[in-house]
């Protein structure tokens, strides 16, 4: 079987890495294209991936500029497929949809925000897809009938104990691992549906930094600039370790929902403070059904605060997250290997 996988984030390389190695360690062969944003290119690097890079140049700004680079993308992806010839197209992505519906090749795209929080991409995405691949808790809407549910998350396709264990030695590269850190996380929310999104502020973040350099040390990690008062506390780390930081991490801030689902497969408490909230069926049901985390919507400072002064008081705190950890990972898989399945059955069907 002939693989073509597109990613276009860093979290698309966590997601199918693991994929990716099954389905070469079963004599498959794996093509990965990618459209460049903040660090994809160094974890494919350090992982010892072959990529090509179908938009060199980068993301240009603007919805003019988002027009132009999917024409860009799409006629460089659909050049690549006919040269490289793959039995199936694999992606969180928009040209992979189009491009399998007019070369006649199975697109599946893999993704768990609901429609409704992502609806130019589901417009754009989900009609010519050939299968959709969400957890349980996302809603497509109109395309559910062609969507292929589990119980899970994509944090769990790489981040399952199947897959990974946190090392504290790695951690001691950065800090010592038995005492308290934290860790504070900016989103660039710089994605056509994070239009108008807001999340934590400069002046936010400052009070949070001071309320946390009381208990423990503080590191944040961002991709969005810092002024001068914040960058002081930038960590400065290897992509690929940035996992086992969080593992063993006190709490995690975030206005990100990917690293604050990240936290919460892995057991530590986090705080997602953005628009987002109360919108996204998977992070919904990490906060509501297994209380691994809370999202509190910008404008209730208070209650941010609030909430951290209550975990920061509160004993046991790591074994109490941990026996919600354990309660999750009995309900659900290993999606890695659930997609692994679904690629043989798509392909074996010859679903077009």
């Amino acid at each position: 079987m002939n693989c073509l996988f597109h990613l276009g984030h860093p979290a698309h390389f966590h997601l199918f890495k693991h994929l990716i190695d099954k389905l070469k360690r079963e004599n498959h062969r794996v093509h990965i294209v990618i459209k460049e944003k903040d660090v994809l290119r160094n974890l494919l690097e350090d992982a010892g991936m072959e990529y090509v890079n179908i938009l060199p140049e980068g993301k240009s700004q603007g919805k003019a500029g988002m027009v132009r680079d999917l024409m860009r993308r799409g006629k460089r992806l659909i050049d690549y497929v006919r040269k490289v010839k793959p039995d199936v197209l694999v992606g969180t992505s928009v040209d992979i949809s189009y491009t399998g519906k007019l070369l006649g090749i199975p697109a599946i795209n893999v993704n768990e925000d609901d429609a409704d929080v992502v609806p130019m991409y589901a417009w754009l995405a989900y009609p010519l897809a050939t299968s959709i691949v969400s957890p349980e808790s996302c809603n497509n809407g109109r395309w559910q009938k062609k969507t292929i549910s589990y119980k899970g998350y994509h944090e769990l396709a790489y981040l399952h104990p199947d897959h990974f264990t946190p090392s504290r030695e790695i951690v001691s590269r950065y800090t010592n691992p038995e005492e308290d850190y934290f860790i504070v996380r900016f989103s660039g929310l710089d994605a056509h549906h994070d239009s108008g999104v807001k999340g934590i502020d400069s002046h936010t973040a400052i009070q949070m930094v001071d309320l946390l350099g009381k208990h423990g040390k503080v590191f944040i990690t961002s991709e969005r600039e810092l002024i001068s008062e914040l960058e002081n506390f930038r960590m400065a780390i290897n992509p690929s370790d940035i996992h086992h930081m969080i593992a063993f991490s006190k709490l995690l801030i975030a206005d990100s929902q990917t690293m604050s689902a990240e936290a919460a497969v892995l057991g530590t408490p986090y705080i997602r403070y953005n628009d987002f909230v109360g919108r996204i069926g998977y992070l919904k049901e990490l906060e509501n059904e297994y209380q691994l985390g809370f999202g509190i919507k910008p404008g209730n400072p208070k209650m941010l605060f609030d909430t951290v002064k209550g975990l920061l008081n509160q004993e046991n705190l790591g074994d109490i997250y941990q026996e919600r950890r354990q309660r999750m990972l009995s309900k659900t898989i290993n999606v890695a290997d659930f997609l692994y399945e679904i690629i043989l059955e798509v392909v074996g069907d010859g679903r077009v």
